[in-house]
């Protein structure tokens, strides 16, 4: 098993773009240099990560997940023959255990082709996911980041993304038309954009 560290990919191109398109992005670029992220390439997994780590520490998240892949490899035909409660015992709540469920049951009868996602469009990619009972829009827009490393992904339904954004234009309230404007201004590296905005939030 393929163990080594994958972060998103970017360079001197992107951060040059951003700092010709906005000087208080660009300050802060700048400031930070290039920031390392890592990525989860399979999206099956990352999903899975993604809900057991949502409203607890990453700390705690890497415990329940490490429970998790020691009981069944994040192998869905695995994790289909476990029962909720078997997931659930790994350390989180009945609600993530059933979430996760559902997602290995999609994978397992092809509700959901995952190896089809990387040839589909963002907003094909988020349509296909978010038809999974338990799988938001901003879940959807996470996988397109860090295991798909789309380039043009400003997620509004991200708080912190928001709030960074608020922080570099010293805003006290954020429309979501403004926030839409700014996220245009950003393309076609909006996920670059991202990564900065959470820095700074």
């Amino acid at each position: 098993m393929n163990t080594e560290k994958r972060y998103f990919e970017y360079g001197q191109k992107e951060m040059e773009y951003l700092r010709g398109k906005d000087k208080k992005l660009g300050a802060v670029i700048d400031w930070l240099g290039l920031i390392r992220r890592e990525v989860q390439p399979d999206v099956f997994t990352a999903l899975v990560d993604s809900v057991i780590g949502q409203q607890i520490s990453s700390k705690a998240a890497d415990t329940v997940c490490a429970r998790l892949r020691e009981r069944c490899e994040v192998i869905p035909k695995k994790l289909c023959a476990l029962t909720r409660e078997e997931i659930q015992s790994c350390g989180m709540s009945m609600r993530k255990a059933e979430y996760i469920k559902n997602i290995a049951e999609a994978a397992t009868n092809k509700t959901v082709d995952f190896d089809a996602l990387a040839q589909m469009s963002d907003a094909e990619v988020i349509r296909t996911l978010t038809a999974i009972k338990g799988v938001g829009v901003w879940t959807a827009e996470m996988m397109l980041i860090f295991s798909l490393e789309r380039p043009n992904v400003v997620s509004y339904g991200d708080l912190a993304i928001r709030r960074g954004m608020m922080n570099l234009y010293g805003l006290d309230d954020l429309p979501k038309d403004r926030f839409l404007r700014y996220a245009k201004r950003y393309s076609p590296y909006g996920s670059v954009a991202s990564l900065y905005l959470w820095a700074i939030s």
